[in-house]
C-alpha cells in the first residue's frame, strides 16, 4: 500500500478548483478560513467545510449522472 498524504489531490490539476471551491464553501458556512495557516479553527469548523465539500461533489455527480446537469448546483460552475 502505497503511503501517501491524504492532503495531496489525486488529480493535481485540479487542486485549484478545489482550493476555490473549498474558500467557496468556507464563505457559506461561516468559516474563517485563511490561505495558509489556519490552526485557530476548531476541528469541527474544518471538519464541516470537508464535510460539505463532499456532500456538495456528490450532489453534483448525481445531477451528472442523471443527466440534469449543474444548474443550481451552488458550484459555481465547477465540474469535478
Amino acid at each position: 500500500m502505497a503511503n501517501r498524504s491524504s492532503n495531496t489531490a489525486a488529480v493535481p490539476e485540479a487542486k485549484g478548483a478545489l482550493d476555490r471551491f473549498k474558500f467557496e464553501v468556507a464563505n457559506e458556512l461561516g468559516v474563517p478560513l485563511t490561505d495558509g495557516y489556519n490552526g485557530n479553527l476548531t476541528s469541527k469548523q474544518n471538519g464541516s467545510v470537508g464535510g460539505y465539500m463532499v456532500k456538495k461533489m456528490i450532489e453534483a455527480q448525481e445531477r451528472q449522472m442523471s443527466g440534469t446537469g449543474m444548474s443550481g448546483s451552488g458550484m459555481s460552475g465547477t465540474q469535478f
